[in-house]
This record gives C-alpha cells, structure tokens and sequence, in this order.
C-alpha cells in the first residue's frame, strides 16, 4: 500500500517514514509539509492512503479535503487524518468530506499501522463485492427474464427470444422506454446484434406470434390483462407488461 504522509511536523514525518520502511506491505511514496504541496503529490503520486494532518500552512487539512475532488486522478485515496483536536463540530465536517478515519495525537504507531491496512483492505473489499453483487444482480434478472419467456411459450430458437429477453433487461435496469421503443430501444438492439432495427422489431414480433399461436396463449392474456384477450399482444405491450412482471418478482 502507497502512502502519502501530509504533516508540517518535519519531525514525525521522520518518525513515520523510518517505522513504515520496517513493514513490508507499507511504502511511503512521499511527503508534504503543507497543504498545497499535498494536494500536488497526491495529484502526481496517487497514493492509496494520506494521513493527513489538519494544521498546516498556506492550506490546512481541511482545504485540502475541499479539493480533494477537483483533482484529476483515477481513484480517490483514503483519508486517515491525524490531529490533536477532537472536536465534535471539526470531526463531522471532515466526515461529511470523505475522511475513512481519524487517530488523536499521540497514538502508537503499530495501531497507526493497522488502521491503514484495515482501510485499504476495506476499500478493495467493498468495491470487490459490489462488482459481484452486480454480476449477481444481472444474472438473477436475466434467469428470472429467461424463466418468464419460457412460460410464455416463446420458441427459444427464434432470434426474437435474444432480443425480447435484452429489451427487457433494458428496461429494468434504465426504465422502460414506452414511446421511444421505435427511436431508442430497437436500434440498440441492432447495434448490439448487429442487425438492424427493423429486423429486431419484425423478429420480436415474430416471437410473439409465435408464442400467442403456439405457446401458453392464457398465460400471457393474464400477464396482459382482459382488454387484450382477443388480439394478439403488441411488441410495446408484451415488453412493458414483462418488466412489470420482472419487478413484482
């Protein structure tokens, strides 16, 4: 893990540097004695972590959170500040900008140490099991989209049944596009399939004959209500009512 360390304390910067150069997994990448200077090490350097002190010249440590966000860099480092103050009013400001933890001068450095793996361990862990919640979260949907085509009767040889299933994974996850079916959704659809977009809606719709001529016709006049009971469904409608179907689930 790369550390940056951010005191005006020339001294305990030393300290600091000596003790992390004893542990193998931590690496001081550099140091700045004010808040300007932070503010470009850590825009040139990226660290992972900064221990940040609040006291400094030309920009305290406060500055430098209010910055922190303009800078151009690719991940955000986590922010343990070190200070002697502990007031209620400084923490909760300094909580609402960002910083992961806070260590009240004097504090052991072996503790100091720890926090700063714990904190970087968090961050790949947390953004780790969002990743595979996502992927989870897709996989559930596309199998419960796939269950409901199934159902319907929907012949899963037919081109319509990939591009169905895709409409409505679109919807679920970026709402449903009603009157921009045409216009927005079908072309998209191409570009994925590379196809074009009238060849998706005249396959869509293909399946859906097929799965109201030949599959579970009751099934899918419920799923469309009574006014439908009659006529076969229209693309809009079958998309629309499965997305309904995929969220009461």
């Amino acid at each position: 893990m790369r550390i940056l360390i951010v005191d005006n304390n020339v001294e305990l910067c030393e300290v600091l540097r000596e003790f992390f150069e004893t542990q193998e997994d931590l690496t001081v990448v550099g140091e700045a004695h004010d808040g300007e200077r932070a503010l470009c090490m850590i825009e040139d350097l990226e660290p992972d972590v900064v221990l940040l002190d609040i006291t400094m010249p030309y920009l305290d440590g406060l500055g430098v959170l209010e910055r922190l966000n303009t800078l151009n860099i690719s991940k955000r480092p986590r922010i343990i500040v070190l200070t002697a103050f502990g007031k209620d009013d400084l923490i909760s400001r300094m909580t609402d900008l960002g910083v992961d933890y806070f260590i009240l001068k004097p504090f052991h450095l072996e503790v100091l140490a720890e926090r700063v793996r714990q904190f970087s361990c968090c961050t790949d862990m947390v953004e780790g099991m969002q990743e595979k919640a996502n992927s989870m979260s897709r996989t559930s949907t596309e199998l419960s989209i796939t269950r409901l085509l199934h159902k319907m009767g929907v012949p899963p040889h037919y081109k319509g049944f990939a591009y169905l299933r895709e409409a409505v994974m679109m919807c679920v996850g970026e709402g449903y596009m009603g009157g921009g079916l045409t216009k927005e959704m079908y072309p998209a659809l191409a570009q994925k399939f590379a196809t074009t977009a009238g060849g998706v809606e005249a396959a869509i719709r293909n399946a859906v004959i097929a799965a109201w001529e030949n599959g579970n016709t009751d099934y899918i006049r419920n799923l469309c209500g009574p006014h439908w009971s009659d006529k076969i469904p229209t693309n809009s409608l079958i998309i629309a009512k499965m997305v309904e179907e995929v969220h009461a689930s």
